[in-house]
């Protein structure tokens, strides 16, 4: 069953001319995704992919009525693009350009927060897919594999990563989400977590964080009182020294707050099986699993 898209979600483009929203639009076309249309100002009435061009967000919704927005738009343009497609009421919003100014995204976590008919994933991440079904980003598809461990994170590398171990393992996603690396991100952790602990295929749930912040350490609390499945997690940046930025915008320590070693230790009171190095987050999912089951 997986979460939030699957094979009959209908997706469109906003940014679907430009470089990387062609070709990202063309690859997720190949994986099987369901791409209906696309959205680029000025450029309404044509085609891309034999796919239906509009001016507006708006206007796709009107004649298409797509579940998801794949968001690929230069980053002084994007907040307004996420605007656009929360106004047309856009269920399931995916943000890929990285590097929206702060001062925008302020206007654009508080509009979502109040939003009752749209999720905003991102900015700055990889995407959403829910393997065999749809894939809503810029993941290789080739390297997940249908299964029972749904994977949520900060980071795009580690997720694939994730997505590869738990293949070879035979383990299999139900979903992979990321949620982005931004400090202000449109979903967060417990979200995710809460989505996966509905899902009947996902069996289990492995999540990586990174340093900054404090969302890995409620994720622990809500994984201690709600989760009643096993739980796989890395922490990335343990060396990372402390007030300089680390990849992503939200990855900083801060005053001494955001430390990797905080957020481990969270996670690990919380039951969660934590990997020390990133080669080990299938086999820590795996033992989570086998510990699990011999509980039951």
């Amino acid at each position: 069953m997986g979460i939030l898209v699957h094979k009959k979600s209908k997706i469109i483009t906003q940014g679907i001319s430009g470089k990387s929203g062609r070709f990202h639009t063309e690859q997720c076309l190949k994986y099987g995704s369901s791409i209906v249309g696309g959205v680029t100002p000025f450029k309404g009435g044509s085609t891309i992919f034999d796919l239906p061009v509009f001016d507006t967000v708006y206007e796709a919704k009107e004649i298409l009525n797509p579940d998801v927005s794949l968001i690929f738009v230069p980053p002084q343009f994007a907040a307004n693009a996420i605007l656009e497609a929360e106004e047309a009421k856009i269920p399931l919003i995916v943000c890929i350009t990285e590097g929206i100014p702060v001062k925008d995204m302020l206007e654009v976590s508080d509009v979502m927060r109040s939003s009752y008919h749209s999720r905003l994933l991102g900015p700055n991440c990889p995407g959403i897919i829910t393997p065999g079904e749809c894939k809503v980003g810029i993941m290789p598809g080739y390297i997940h594999q249908k299964g029972k461990i749904g994977i949520v994170s900060r980071s795009g590398t580690l997720t694939y990563e994730a997505a590869r171990q738990t293949s070879l393992l035979n383990l299999g996603q139900s979903t992979c989400v990321g949620i982005g690396g931004d400090a202000l991100s449109g979903t967060s952790f417990i979200d995710i977590l809460k989505l996966f602990e509905e899902d009947p295929q996902t069996e289990g749930i492995l999540l990586i964080g990174e340093i900054g912040g404090g969302a890995e350490e409620e994720a622990a609390e809500w994984i201690k009182t709600y989760c009643s499945k096993p739980v796989a997690a890395f922490i990335a940046g343990i060396s990372a020294p402390s007030g300089r930025r680390m990849g992503h915008a939200g990855a900083i320590i801060s005053q001494g707050k955001g430390l990797a070693r905080d957020k481990i230790y969270a996670l690990e009171s919380a039951g969660a099986f934590v990997a020390k190095t990133p080669d080990q987050m299938g086999f820590q999912m795996k033992r989570a699993l086998e510990q699990h089951q011999n509980r039951v």
